[in-house]
């Protein structure tokens, strides 16, 4: 189990902080692949994501676009550091410095 799976659900998690990933227009089936989730659960976390005011999304079509309340995005920042965290953990990778942390938090 990776370490990120000890703390929380893992692909909420990641499905959140994907969505700060501005470079291009999420939907909820991009979203699914992207994290390696069915599409029925991904439905279903998008609903409570919704319904706890971290996301809204609209409909362009046939699609659902979806974007990131303000509330939404300060925890997906976060989740998004936890998760680099625990990543360079599970690479064994050494401990950062000051200054490389200091950079990381201007990203």
């Amino acid at each position: 189990m990776p370490l990120s799976g000890v703390f929380f659900n893992e692909k909420p998690v990641r499905a959140l902080a994907s969505l700060i990933k501005g470079d291009r227009v999420w939907y909820p089936s991009m979203l699914a692949k992207e994290i390696d989730c069915s599409y029925p659960h991904m439905m279903s976390v998008l609903a409570e994501f919704e319904a706890a005011g971290l996301i809204k999304s609209e409909g362009m079509g046939r699609i659902r676009v979806l974007h990131l309340t303000e509330q939404g995005d300060d925890l997906a920042r976060d989740f998004e550091l936890i998760l680099r965290r625990i990543d360079r953990i599970e690479r064994g990778e050494p401990k950062r410095s000051e200054k490389e942390k200091g950079k990381e938090k201007e990203e």
